[in-house]
């Protein structure tokens, strides 16, 4: 059995599509059609039902799936071991983060670590923190730089990095940038802008209107953060923003009483066998934090 084919297989069940996962493997459609097709032959049965452009995985799918996932995982497991072997640094990391750790937080340290380990590989997968978490819990991610739960898994190792201290903003000509002080209760009385509540930025900004009986008027959302400031900027709402996004479009607001922190860092699950390259990169990290 390919092993290649069984790649294909996972890849398609993940994103029900072929068209998707051959972007994600870098092939042709064809191509995975023909290596999920060969897998299907050597079995003897139908993995996928293919109704329309819907794409589901049928009963034997479902049995696959599990070793499918177990033979993959384990291939990756002996390539680190033989390259642990040979003691050097090298081989492919595969690292999900944030669109605005990225941005504003990777970059120096993506360098250091590129030009003192240049015979790593690095993939980086770029997304929402809660959708990388989730490729950790799954196995699918190796490391993920990320803003850490309010909840963390006990499957999941978490590394602070960075503190995020997040402020209020408004745009400058709001009705509430007049003011020295803010009440959570004013704050209650406008709309905002925010990132989804379903994002742990916005759980948090939740979590604080509930402890004080108060309802958010959030009059738009997204979980980009740059998009977000400048609906900000423009005047759709007041928003919460890390510190260090305020610029001279956006006045920071004295929210009575309160202070809002997240924190960003690095998780990977406690059950895996970390590569010489994605310990290195967490030591970078960890020098980072000190």
């Amino acid at each position: 059995m390919e092993t290649q084919n069984l790649q294909a297989f996972l890849q398609v069940a993940e994103d029900q599509s072929f068209s998707h996962a051959a972007e994600k493997l870098h092939l042709t459609q064809p191509a995975v059609s023909k290596r999920v097709a060969q897998l299907e032959q050597q079995l003897d049965c139908q993995l996928f039902d293919r109704i329309g452009r819907q794409v589901g995985l049928t009963e034997a799918g479902h049995a696959l799936m599990p070793y499918a996932k177990s033979v993959i995982q384990q291939l990756d497991l002996a390539r680190q071991a033989v390259r642990d072997l040979s003691g050097q640094v090298g081989g492919e990391l595969r690292l999900a983060t944030s669109h605005h750790i990225g941005l504003h937080r990777l970059p120096p340290i993506l360098s250091r670590f590129s030009k003192g380990f240049p015979q790593v590989q690095i993939d980086i997968d770029f997304m929402d923190s809660e959708q990388a978490y989730d490729l950790i819990l799954h196995g699918k991610s190796e490391l993920a730089v990320v803003t850490l739960a309010p909840d963390t898994d006990a499957s999941v190792i978490t590394q602070p990095v960075w503190p995020d201290p997040l402020d209020v903003m408004v745009a400058r000509d709001h009705p509430l940038a007049r003011l020295t002080s803010c009440p959570l209760e004013e704050l209650a009385r406008h709309p905002a802008v925010l990132p989804g509540l379903n994002t742990y930025t916005g759980q948090i900004v939740k979590k604080l209107f509930d402890t004080h009986g108060l309802k958010l008027q959030v009059s738009m959302a997204t979980n980009y953060l740059e998009t977000i400031r400048m609906m900000a900027t423009v005047g759709l709402g007041w928003t919460v923003l890390p510190r260090s996004m305020c610029d001279h479009t956006l006045v920071p607001l004295e929210v009575e009483g309160i202070r809002i922190q997240r924190t960003l860092g690095v998780v990977y699950h406690r059950g895996r066998s970390l590569s010489r390259a994605a310990r290195a990169f967490i030591e970078e990290l960890a020098n980072e934090a000190a």
